[in-house]
């Protein structure tokens, strides 16, 4: 097993923790629960999560990019893109080309890269039959690049799990508490510190209803749609968690 002594997280919502609240309202996430379990293995060992929700690709890469690089971390868990395939006029390849110059810049400052292939999240959302093809899109680039950068690739879309609303915030776009847990489940195994989750059980997916569909679409996807047409994001005044790379308190 690799012993690491930093570790750096970049990213989006998925990497900050949204939708696994602590109770002083800041946010857990998987990111935080693979810090503590890998400290409690690797004595020293320092963690920053630069992760900002809302973000895109390229503003990912402008603002987090040179500063996680800067820290010089041993491993870095690096997502993107997934806001960026809930817009109009969308890429993949345009996308995931960028996307792996930015791979490619962490593994050249000589971190080992952890990425992500990335549940379905079209089956609770709108427009599944344009959604999916993105997302299958932007995972098939992940596995085709990893290998020419030797990242670690977390395969969440090949796991059932993530088909049960219990894994999923109301909002049906962020992680709940058992997602996130989830995630660092498979973020250890990846790393080898740890075994795989135990498999899903059958028929978990619960079918979706439309009374469902309208609540959700007024308290979410409405406010969403707001931020979008004004050019709004929900991490304009946020900024990240734990911007330096400071020792982890094992539980």
């Amino acid at each position: 097993m690799s012993r690491w002594t930093s570790l750096v997280v970049v990213g989006d919502s998925f990497a900050e923790g949204v939708g696994d609240p602590l109770p002083d309202g800041t946010f857990r996430g998987w990111s935080d629960l693979v810090a503590s379990q890998l400290a409690a293995r690797e004595t020293g060992l320092r963690y920053a999560n630069l992760a900002v929700r809302g973000r895109r690709l390229d503003r990912i890469v402008a603002e987090q990019l040179p500063v996680a690089t800067g820290m010089r971390p041993d491993l870095v868990c690096f997502s993107a893109g997934g806001n960026d395939a809930l817009r109009p006029g969308f890429d993949a390849a345009d996308l995931m080309a960028r996307f792996d110059r930015a791979v490619g810049t962490l593994a050249e400052a000589g971190a080992q890269v952890v990425l992500f292939r990335f549940p379905d999240q079209s089956v609770r959302l709108p427009l599944p039959g344009l959604l999916r093809p993105r997302i299958v899109a932007m995972n098939e680039a992940v596995s085709a690049l990893a290998g020419r950068h030797g990242a670690y690739v977390v395969d969440l879309f090949a796991d059932p799990a993530f088909g049960d609303p219990a894994l999923w915030c109301q909002d049906r776009l962020h992680l709940g508490p058992a997602g996130h847990r989830r995630v660092a489940d498979h973020i250890l195994a990846t790393l080898g510190v740890a075994p795989a989750p135990e498999p899903a059980r059958a028929g978990t997916a619960a079918r979706r209803r439309r009374r469902d569909d309208a609540r959700w679409a007024r308290s979410y996807l409405g406010p969403w749609l707001r931020r979008r047409l004004t050019g709004g994001s929900s991490g304009d005044t946020v900024g990240a968690k734990r911007p330096q790379l400071t020792a982890v308190e094992v539980a």
